[in-house]
């Protein structure tokens, strides 16, 4: 084999591999996606679910009306921060965003899970036992999609540092990935 063959052959098996590290990098990056549209699923309908338990409560403990502002704010700054993440899950300012809004709804949203704790005749009152227990399940669901996320983060993560795909990640504008 000649120098010039030998020097085709480094080149293409070169080109196959900057390919083959394109498309895996890509279709880890869109399992990141998927599992940021189950996530955004759960997070829908918590707000949803959240939006009734406030309105039901509302009227019933005026004293805690900063309570209910404070959830409800959180609920449209998460859904902010949940529509700038749709377009690229894969980036991290909008899953930062997500995060921080996550942050506050769950503090606003156990504020009224506390208050219904210790005052179980509230839930009577308002009737919203069905709604809480949808509530908590939602939690669970969401609290597995979030993890599912974080996973197909960490494998992008891993293959997008991995040597010698770290060299072309650069090249193909891959950057890191935030987990939630």
């Amino acid at each position: 084999m000649s120098w010039s063959g030998l020097g085709l052959f480094l080149l293409a098996t070169l080109f196959f591999w900057g390919v083959g590290a394109y498309n895996r990098l890509m279709r880890l990056r869109n399992a990141i996606g998927e599992a940021f549209y189950l996530l955004d699923r759960h997070l829908g309908e918590r707000g949803s679910v959240c939006a009734k338990v406030t309105e039901a409560l509302r009227p019933l403990v005026p004293s805690e009306a900063a309570s209910f502002d404070a959830l409800d704010k959180a609920q449209a700054e998460a859904e902010i921060a949940a529509q700038a993440a749709r377009s690229k899950p894969y980036a991290g300012d909008p899953i930062g965003q997500l995060a921080v809004s996550g942050a506050l709804h769950a503090a606003a949203l156990a504020r009224i899970m506390s208050m219904l704790d210790h005052h179980p005749e509230l839930r009577e009152q308002a009737g919203v036992d069905a709604l809480v227990d949808e509530l908590k399940l939602i939690e669970r669901q969401r609290a597995f999609a979030r993890q599912l996320f974080n996973q197909a983060v960490a494998k992008y993560n891993e293959a997008q540092s991995q040597f010698p795909t770290r060299v072309l990640a650069g090249l193909y504008g891959f950057a890191e990935a935030r987990m939630l």
